[in-house]
């Protein structure tokens, strides 16, 4: 598939795959929420991508939703409150869905962000596996100052990564927040010198996931995810029934042979 929003190689297991409107900061227009669930849905059911970095083009990784679009999402064409109101939340379900796909894609998504991630780009990044960012970048919850409430999922998932009083700040005032404070609140998981050498070192990383068992790294992706929503209890019982479907295959062997001969095993996708 090609796509308008986004750029997209995929070479040696490893899709990245960045937003393609560096002239508008990455800020999310319609095209933008059409595709990004495409995308993912589209890449989690590849076979030869291991996983996926998410990027911005130009300076900065995301601006958030774009402000004409906002302006006109009321349904004006609808003339009864109650329709226009129902319209009002199928066009937030309709957004939320682009996040979703993030999460509940198979492969792990990474995040390497330079300049601004503002807005539902805090949302995308918090439906990521990880997150890394440049000392260039800037975070913040800007949808109090267009009088509304984040929607988007930031109120649902970044509790579960970063203090709630934190994201509650974040949420009341709008301020920006630095890369170096996120990486100290737990947001982000390390911050480089400058996005040259974030990109170089999330590859890095992305190369270290993209040789690993690919059966092994989806499992984990999905027991993590069920474990996050899930008692101890729930968590345990959902990973060894998972593990007794999956670890009898050609991996576990390919892996063990591999630790014991110290070769590097060779996967199938």
């Amino acid at each position: 598939m090609s796509y308008t929003r986004f750029n997209l190689h995929i070479e040696k297991g490893i899709a990245q795959l960045s937003f393609n409107r560096p002239d508008k900061a990455n800020s999310l227009d319609k095209a933008s929420w059409d595709e990004i669930p495409q995308v993912f849905e589209d890449l989690s059911q590849r076979p030869e991508v291991r996983v996926i970095v998410l990027s911005g083009a130009g300076k900065h990784f995301c601006a958030g939703i774009d402000l004409q679009m906002l302006a006109s999402l009321t349904p004006t064409h609808i003339k009864d409150e109650g329709r226009k109101r129902e319209e009002l939340r199928r066009i937030v379900f309709w957004m939320q869905k682009g996040i979703n796909a993030i999460e509940a894609c198979s492969k792990p998504v990474i995040a390497a962000i330079n300049g601004a991630c503002i807005g539902a780009g805090l949302d995308l990044i918090a439906a990521c596996d990880m997150r890394y960012a440049s000392q260039e970048a800037y975070f913040s919850l800007k949808e109090v100052d267009l009088g509304m409430v984040a929607d988007l999922g930031s109120l649902q998932r970044l509790p579960r990564l970063i203090p709630e009083g934190v994201v509650r700040e974040m949420a009341y005032t709008g301020e920006k927040y630095s890369a170096e404070l996120m990486r100290q609140f737990g947001l982000v998981n390390r911050v480089y010198g400058d996005s040259a050498t974030l990109q170089s070192q999330v590859l890095s990383i992305a190369e270290s996931i993209s040789k690993k068992s690919p059966l092994a790294v989806r499992g984990i992706k999905r027991v993590a995810l069920h474990a996050r929503d899930s008692s101890v209890e729930q968590g345990l019982d959902y990973v060894a029934t998972w593990n007794a479907a999956h670890l009898l295959g050609n991996d576990l062997m390919k892996a063990v042979q591999a630790q014991m001969t110290k070769q590097e095993a060779e996967f199938e996708d």
